[in-house]
């Protein structure tokens, strides 16, 4: 009985050792042309050895408002759009431009054509008085004008500023028409029937950015074109 239990435990022994020798010759030599092991949280690919890049980084900005432009903190005038789309969602300033160009057509020539319809609703109270008393003299001088708008060159804002709900942003055009005033007797007073007249005018619109009307108006002009013909 010693015999066949000795001899049954030198059995198990011979094949545990020949399993642990399998497992070592698998398992445990290295042959210098493993994959070295990967790191379970680095992603997989190239872009994973690159630096992020630096424009990833998103700082907070102060006064907790998010910066559009780079320019925004040191020209005045990205400020002062920045100021107005913080408190206007629905403010674009190309579709802005776009409107101030119509407006500007719109009231030279309407001013041209003593249209005070056309103007009232364009105009702040102050600008449509002094356009308003303009036209009286004018009709009462007997007056009349030749216009024919020709086109926009650069229009661009020179200025813009929110001041509590009240934007304000100033425009300036250059712009090409033919203008002539003649006299209750047709002589010519000012300006040239045939010449084509280059003009640069500064105009300020301003908008309550509160109010449920959208519209902007003219609150101020400064230039060569403004008044003329009285």
């Amino acid at each position: 009985m010693l015999n066949s239990q000795l001899l049954y435990i030198l059995l198990l022994a011979m094949v545990a050792g020949i399993i642990l020798f399998r497992l070592y010759s698998v398992l445990g030599r290295r042959t210098g042309s493993e994959r070295p092991p990967q790191e379970p949280f680095k992603r997989v690919g190239a872009a994973a050895d690159k630096p992020a890049p630096a424009d990833n980084v998103v700082l907070l900005p102060d006064r907790g408002i998010r910066t559009e432009s780079p320019d925004a903190a040191s020209d005045p005038v990205a400020r002062g759009l920045l100021d107005i789309k913080l408190a206007d969602r629905s403010f674009d300033t190309d579709h802005f431009l776009e409107g101030a160009r119509r407006a500007y057509e719109m009231i030279v020539t309407a001013f041209a054509r003593s249209d005070r319809a056309a103007l009232r609703p364009l105009l702040g109270d102050d600008v449509y008085a002094t356009f308003d008393q303009v036209v009286r003299e004018r009709e009462a001088k007997g007056n009349k004008i030749e216009f024919t708008f020709v086109g926009l060159g650069e229009v661009k804002i020179a200025a813009a500023t929110l001041k509590k709900n009240v934007a304000d942003i100033t425009v300036s055009f250059a712009a090409q028409f033919i203008s002539a005033a003649t006299d209750a007797d047709g002589k010519l007073i000012e300006g040239d029937s045939k010449a084509v007249q280059d003009v640069t005018d500064i105009w300020s619109f301003e908008r309550n950015v509160r109010a449920a009307d959208p519209n902007w108006r003219l609150v101020a002009t400064s230039g060569e074109a403004d008044l003329q013909g009285h």
